[in-house]
């Protein structure tokens, strides 16, 4: 078992008292998700987002014999692995055709069923120290559109909200552009994180998330490295740190709350390039 693996485990154990105990307390639990829905904001290069057929109906199933009063519908759901609020895995980036630890893509790892190593079934449980760098405190709610937020920036907000984080540490970023998740032409053009930022992350933390689209501002070439989604190349393909996007974070930023406990549950897809979770934030 990898060292990754077993240190969220142990992370997870660590914690198990800690939970029980916020719990207990009455603690709040706030929700990360975004509601899944078809015609939800995707990423160009990954649409269809999501669409969903109810093809099984309970008209069709119902009638007044014994056996056929109880009735059941059931439905069948299309969408890409990397679509609403998911986590990448760390098969979904490489640099020069190859992965975070050396892994050369090749068939052998890559095949048309998916990919048999760091695939979405290997991400344990994410139990660990959130933090919430709220951006807009200082460039406004929401941030200007496209702007890729400095590590000047970025470092300025952490002094502001008095926080500090490690490497086995969870960051996440508020643009305020989560608030449009049902209005795509505002979603589409949210700010993103420079890769001067990912730079810095990428030995500082165990995973990233942001309330926009990629992370990253797509698009924009990075003039450090000359590619486009540098926190991609920086965090994934070269540190293997975790990336979340499409994230919600209004309410965690109203409840001005900068350090808290973070709970993702990533589903065990087999070969997947990355997974949708249920994010929270218990504070």
């Amino acid at each position: 078992m990898s060292t990754r693996i077993c240190g969220g485990i142990e992370m997870a154990e660590n914690h198990g008292l800690k939970i029980l105990e916020m719990i207990s307390g009455k603690a709040r639990i706030i929700d990360l998700e975004h509601e899944r829905f078809p015609g939800m904001p995707a990423f160009d290069p990954v649409k269809p987002a999501m669409e969903y057929f109810l093809y099984r109906q309970h008209e069709n199933y119902y009638s007044s014999s014994p056996q056929n009063r109880r009735s059941s519908s059931s439905g069948l759901i299309v969408m890409t692995d990397q679509s609403g609020t998911h986590l990448d895995a760390l098969c979904h980036q490489a640099y020069d055709m190859k992965m975070f630890d050396g892994t050369p893509i090749n068939s052998e790892v890559e095949t048309p069923w998916g990919f048999n190593k760091h695939d979405s079934s290997k991400i344990p449980p994410i139990i660990r120290k959130g933090i919430l760098i709220d951006c807009t405190e200082i460039l406004g709610d929401p941030l200007p559109e496209n702007h890729e937020v400095s590590l000047e920036e970025f470092q300025k907000v952490a002094k502001k909200e008095g926080v500090s984080f490690g490497k086995e540490d969870v960051i996440l970023v508020r643009t305020g552009y989560g608030k449009y998740w049902n209005d795509f032409s505002r979603y589409r053009n949210a700010a993103g994180i420079s890769g001067e930022v990912s730079k810095y992350l990428s030995e500082r933390c165990f995973a990233v998330g942001a309330d926009n689209l990629a992370w990253d501002v797509p698009g924009k070439v990075d003039r450090e490295t000359g590619v486009i989604q540098p926190g991609h190349l920086h965090l994934i393909a070269k540190n293997g740190v975790y990336i979340m996007e499409n994230l919600f974070l209004e309410e965690l930023a109203k409840a001005k709350t900068y350090e808290f406990l973070f709970i993702a549950l990533p589903l065990k897809m087999r070969g997947t390039t990355g997974t949708p979770i249920r994010p929270v934030a218990i504070i």
